[in-house]
């Protein structure tokens, strides 16, 4: 009797282990899965990056290089440099050189970031870089929101914040794609980003005597990060 109730006992205690080991390794997994798809996204952001931002690069090169030389060529009096050259800060909070073209024709100043893209200082889409002292003055949670992102050619910020409503303020739009970017999030940033410019050339063709605002004073008071 003593033999029977001592083998149940350690019947109960195996099937005990073996439940709390099934828990931990389905735990295991769990947590694995939810490192490999933290890991998985930053990978498909970055070549996203590297192979759409090469292809564009290619692309524009030609009319880059027309416009650096037309800047070049100048008169004397109104040269100064082709070349804009400004400190931001990037991916971990580290400084970089922004070099951008002195020309909003065409958005070219905005494609003429493209290397940056591709050497990594920006992504495609992401929030604005900021300067130094832009970034001196964040809070620390928004601090640490932007260091662990990087900064962006074009952003959620730059194709909403337009409407002067309370939600498309540009430092909560920033926020919203911290917490849900993604790769179709950013695949439609970039579809805007390309339509907004787009629709303007075009009413610019219909109406060519008519001004229109642009990009940037659709922007609300206050907002001073670089697109």
């Amino acid at each position: 009797m003593r033999n029977a109730k001592q083998t149940a006992a350690r019947r109960t205690r195996h099937t005990r282990l073996a439940r709390l080991a099934r828990i931990s390794a389905t735990r295991a997994a769990a947590g694995l899965g939810r490192l490999t798809g933290n890991l998985a996204a930053p990978g498909v952001k970055r070549s996203l990056d590297v192979t759409l931002g090469a292809t564009l690069l290619l692309l524009v090169t030609p009319a880059l290089a027309v416009a650096a030389l037309a800047l070049t060529l100048r008169p004397p009096l109104a040269r100064g440099n082709a070349v804009a050259r400004e400190t931001r800060i990037g991916l971990g909070g580290r400084p970089f050189e922004l070099r951008s073209l002195r020309t909003r024709q065409l958005r070219l100043d905005l494609l003429s970031r493209l290397p940056h893209v591709v050497r990594g200082d920006l992504s495609l889409v992401g929030p604005p870089p900021l300067t130094p002292g832009e970034a001196a003055l964040l809070s620390p949670s928004e601090e640490r929101r932007r260091q662990a992102l990087r900064p962006g050619l074009t952003g959620l910020a730059q194709v909403r914040a337009r409407s002067g409503m309370p939600w498309d303020e540009p430092a909560l739009l920033d926020a919203h794609y911290a917490e849900h970017h993604g790769t179709w999030l950013d695949l439609a940033i970039l579809a805007q980003s390309v339509r907004i410019p787009l629709q303007a050339a075009l009413r610019g063709l219909r109406h060519p005597g008519k001004a229109h605002l642009s990009d940037t004073d659709h922007r609300l008071p206050g907002y001073s990060a670089a697109e």
